[in-house]
């Protein structure tokens, strides 16, 4: 008997290990897209993905080759469906749906909320995760098809910004990014930026550190200038 239960412990180690890397190779292949959950068939095919991949690791009388081909299969179906739907307008309506109007330049559309079955404490509740407490500063609400809400507020409700006000605003050099992590130098940031080891050294020593070591995370601001923390 703890033979018995040896092996198949063994047998089932390996099993999730195998899964576990197949299933990571995959979430690779399928894309950001899918792992975000951007519309509800990716939700959904995000799921049945994760329902596979558990029954091949978890439950042994499912043969471990019949899961695997059903994982793999469905995965498959997925990237058709998807590039389906890049090359086709109408097929991106069908699979991932359209925007729905729920709130037009002031007013609350009833059709629109009766069509997506959205309640008025719902779309409460969305506009309350925007930040907007009060249907009188909203102009326009689009419920987009990941079940999010995009509020467009009144003019007289929006932030007031730099441009509004004339206030000079500093030149955006760099997007914000990491150059040292861990005392070590991010050298894929810094081609991307196109910058030189060497440049980062000449700034260091300004900021009085001769060692890339000495600095346990630094990045670059929009500026030029460098945010370093030892």
């Amino acid at each position: 008997m703890e033979d018995l239960m040896h092996v198949e412990f063994g047998k089932m180690m390996l099993r999730a290990s195998l899964t576990f890397f197949i299933l990571l190779v995959l979430a690779r292949v399928l894309g950001k897209k899918q792992l975000g959950h951007l519309t509800f068939f990716n939700y959904i095919t995000g799921i049945t993905i994760g329902s596979f991949a558990a029954n091949i690791a978890g439950e042994s009388r499912t043969l471990f080759l019949n899961g695997l081909v059903s994982l793999i299969w469905w995965s498959v179906l997925t990237i058709v469906i998807e590039y389906i739907s890049l090359k086709s307008g109408k097929a991106r309506v069908v699979l991932d749906g359209q925007p729905t109007i729920l709130v037009k330049e002031g007013q609350i559309l009833k059709s629109a909320l009766r069509k997506t079955r959205v309640n008025i404490d719902d779309l409460s509740m969305l506009l309350r995760e925007k930040n907007v407490f009060s249907f009188q500063e909203v102009h326009y609400a689009i419920l987009e098809p990941n079940g999010q809400i995009s509020v467009l507020k009144k003019e007289y409700e929006q932030t007031v910004t730099r441009a509004d006000l004339d206030i000079p605003t500093p030149d955006f050099v760099y997007l914000p990014t990491e150059i040292i992590s861990d005392g070590k130098i991010v050298k894929r940031n810094l081609q991307e930026l196109n910058l030189t080891e060497q440049w980062l050294q000449d700034e260091l020593k300004k900021h009085g550190i001769e060692n890339v070591h000495e600095v346990f995370y630094a990045e670059i601001k929009k500026d030029g200038s460098l945010f370093i923390n030892k």
